[in-house]
């Protein structure tokens, strides 16, 4: 999770939020040499007292300024729309999840056991737990098997939300009547944050998401303890 004074991207749990690190450090290397090149360009030109007259009216600067720019974009649109069908891409997932967003908790459905399902609330800084963060901590944590594909069912009761979990680099808008769907494999084990990104009430930043990544073997106990329970 995020920590205080971080600059940067959260640490990535899964192979698509590599590539969105990636990405960035390619889209921002290429923004810091047009950024260096501008501003030497613009030194350059106030401190001199020479006139060039092949800079000033060139028909050969005038082609490279247009056309530089535009391989610049097309540099950065592959990768980015490379990622963004990867981001689409759901194969074979081992495991559907359904999480209904509602004001001001989040419900997950196991769709693939009979009963398993339960309601995720935030837990009151009162209630904490040593070691347990503040505004972050949910009675209930949404538990899954690492390494293998998840998908998850997104959709709201009441309002709009937006279920998002930036470690996982998983980030999906919670619609009304409507039944979106993403997907993430976690690549390692751990406990990954996220909160409701939709601006959904008074309560809006109160209702944080816990994805809880565990070996496959876990899962199974956890999953026959949880059906047991209900």
């Amino acid at each position: 999770m995020a920590h205080p004074t971080q600059l940067g991207f959260q640490d990535a749990a899964s192979p698509v939020m590599e590539e969105l690190l990636h990405f960035h450090d390619h889209a921002l290397m290429i923004v810091f040499l047009i950024s260096t090149l501008v501003l030497y360009i613009i030194i350059a030109m106030v401190s001199t007292k020479l006139t060039n007259k092949y800079i000033l009216d060139s028909q050969e600067i005038e082609i490279v300024w247009t056309i530089l720019p535009a391989v610049i974009l097309v540099l950065i649109a592959l990768p980015s729309l490379r990622i963004l069908y990867l981001m689409d891409e759901i194969n074979d997932p081992h495991l559907t999840i359904k999480a209904m967003g509602h004001q001001w908790y989040w419900s997950y459905e196991y769709t693939d056991y009979e009963d398993l399902g339960f309601d995720s609330y935030m837990i009151p800084t009162q209630d904490l737990a040593a070691g347990q963060f503040r505004l972050l901590e949910t009675d209930h944590r949404m538990v899954v098997p690492m390494e293998s594909p998840i998908r998850v069912l997104v959709s709201a009761e009441d309002v709009l939300h937006s279920w998002a979990v930036p470690s996982l680099g998983v980030k999906m808008d919670a619609v009304p009547g409507r039944l979106n769907q993403t997907a993430f494999i976690a690549s390692r084990p751990g406990v990954f944050y996220g909160q409701c990104s939709e601006i959904c009430g008074a309560n809006h930043s109160f209702m944080p998401i816990v994805v809880e990544a565990v070996p496959l073997e876990h899962f199974e106990s956890w999953s026959s303890l949880m059906l047991e329970d209900a």
